[in-house]
């Protein structure tokens, strides 16, 4: 009898975590590795978020939290999604978790059996279908193309939902092609939904405060009220707050739906940390203003590297609304031969020759449901950023 369980079976490690560690330990063997395979902000967490939880810990703030989240939290995320989104929620109606990933797993354990469908448009977060898989649901994916700059479809959306299908699982802006959909677009496929009174949406709003030039964003249940009941909303600080490791994530919607989480999450893991509640709350209700630096640096990346790359014998790299990646296609690179003899058969294997010959550190595109491309994370300085792409630009210049 295997001692493991069968559940793990329907899952895989994630890449991005996979290709960050092979990073790691090809730095620590002296190699000047430049990692764009990882996606956290490489700013420091603002000072009076830093500020705020000290003063939690010297006002003792460090005992067991209610499951769904301290009252003073819960109360931000209601407040924030009023002020933001134009979405009225009682403090009752929001959840905390320890990430968004704890959030987005707690929903589909409360609400998954098996043969449920989750419909999920490529490229996805890696993490996606396999949250869906462990939970005993069944992924659905809907392509998209760089033509329509990776963004879902209303037709293809309406040709996937069966009676099976119980939720749409969107992300924008997209981890990991950065695709973001305007209010025009959010519409049409908000009016698929109405037409599936059966389906909810699942959406992941963590790169919100992340989108450039006029871009505007918005969400499911602001664009179409009328999906407020079957809306679950998630968000988090870890991105727009440079928060990683504090490891927040939060949600709203309704209150059964809130509650079945919450019976989950207190059989899981009980409350989330106090200090980062506590943190997480200025950073909610506290002053924004490191977010126009944040962006303003992250557009002269986004353009950096959108430049270099389009430079780049064999790629072609749409210009993303949001978040901090590009998804270059390297279709023309597959077939290709490297200096040393190795042929390009994969995305994958085009990774990792790029690591092992020039220490850049990508994520490949079939990791994410959609390739051959691959994810390139402009969280970092735009020295190293123009150093990466140059060596890019070396690495496919020398394929044969």
């Amino acid at each position: 009898m295997a001692f493991i369980s069968d559940a793990l079976s329907r899952i895989k490690p994630s890449a991005t975590i996979v290709l960050t560690q092979k990073a790691r330990d090809l730095k620590a063997t002296g190699k000047d590795v430049i990692s764009l395979s990882v996606g956290e902000p490489d700013f420091d967490t603002p000072d009076n978020i830093k500020e705020a939880a000290i003063a939690a810990i010297r006002r003792g703030e460090t005992k067991y939290t209610p499951v769904a989240g301290i009252p003073e939290l819960r109360a931000a995320v209601a407040a924030k999604f009023k002020r933001e989104n134009n979405l009225d929620y009682k403090p009752s109606q929001t959840i905390v978790g320890t990430g968004g990933k704890h959030v987005i797993f707690n929903a589909f354990m409360a609400t998954l059996n098996p043969g449920d469908e989750v419909v999920i448009p490529t490229p996805y977060w890696v993490s996606y279908p396999e949250m869906v898989a462990l939970c005993g649901g069944t992924p659905v994916f809907v392509h998209t193309t760089l033509e329509r700059q990776f963004k879902l479809q209303a037709a293809d959306l309406d040709r996937v939902i069966t009676p099976k299908t119980k939720w749409l699982l969107l992300n924008s802006p997209s981890n990991p092609s950065g695709a973001a959909y305007t209010w025009a677009e959010m519409k049409a496929i908000t009016d698929v939904l109405m037409k599936h009174k059966h389906v909810w949406v699942l959406t992941d709003d963590m790169y919100e405060h992340l989108v450039y030039g006029d871009f505007k964003f918005c969400t499911p249940a602001e664009v179409e009220p009328s999906l407020y009941d079957r809306t679950l909303t998630m968000n988090g600080v870890s991105k727009a707050y440079a928060m990683t490791g504090w490891r927040i994530g939060y949600a709203a919607g309704p209150e059964h739906l809130i509650k079945a989480m919450d019976n989950v999450q207190g059989q899981q893991t009980s409350g989330t940390c106090s200090v980062s509640q506590w943190a997480a709350v200025e950073a909610l209700n506290g002053t924004q203003e490191h977010l126009p630096r944040f962006r303003a640096a992250f557009e002269r990346r986004r353009d950096l590297v959108v430049s270099m790359l389009n430079q780049t014998r064999g790629l072609k790299c749409p210009v993303p609304e949001g978040a901090f990646y590009v998804y270059p296609d390297c279709s023309a690179l597959m077939g290709k031969t490297t200096p040393s003899g190795k042929k390009l058969e994969t995305d994958e294997d085009l990774v990792l020759e790029l690591l092992a010959t020039e220490g850049v550190a990508a994520v490949h595109g079939t990791s994410f449901g959609l390739g051959p491309n691959f994810r390139i994370s402009y969280a970092t300085s735009d020295e190293r950023l123009e150093e990466a792409c140059r060596r890019i630009q070396r690495f496919c210049g020398e394929l044969r």
